[in-house]
């Protein structure tokens, strides 16, 4: 499930707001979309082998689905404050610059909670490997991370306010 090791799921501000529009929507537009789409599949007659009745029925359990899911996230949400998170070591909510000691590569990860992570664009959950490896740790530690690949050597450069 999409949550941190003591049930809370962090969130930034906008992470939350993103997830509470996506509910919302959900439970409005999406809901009384599929309710339409049930109300024809209805009016084609026999719904025993009406396969417009059986998809816009999966389409409404997915959607029941992800709205159930949402409403567990958003009460189990612990908002990360920006301006709260501490900058001399590596935790939730902060922007990492490390260096790849073997390849010389700079490489900037925000470190967020599940729901938020997007690792194409620099956004590590706070569950993952890497992040985990980084956690805890200061400017001018060189961690040893292990991932799927085999191991890598950072060496944390600079440890900010994540902006992401």
């Amino acid at each position: 499930m999409i949550e941190e090791s003591d049930g809370k799921v962090f969130v930034s501000k906008q992470g939350y707001e993103d997830l509470q529009k996506e509910l919302d929507s959900l439970r409005t537009v999406k809901r009384q979309e599929i309710s339409e789409k049930i109300k024809q599949a209805i009016s084609f007659g026999d719904i025993t082998e009406n396969a417009e009745y059986d998809a816009a029925k999966q389409e409404q359990a997915f959607v029941e689905s992800k709205i159930t899911e949402l409403e567990a996230v958003l009460a189990r949400s612990e908002l990360i404050d920006a301006n709260l998170v501490e900058t001399n070591k590596v935790n939730v909510g902060c922007k990492v610059t490390v260096k790849n000691v073997d390849s010389k590569e700079l490489v900037v990860f925000y470190i967020t909670g599940q729901v938020e992570a997007d690792p194409d664009n620099g956004k590590i959950s706070s569950n993952s490997p890497v992040a985990q490896g980084l956690m805890g740790h200061k400017v001018n530690n060189v961690v040893v991370i292990k991932i799927p690949r085999g191991a890598v050597h950072y060496k944390i450069m600079k440890i900010e306010k994540g902006d992401k």
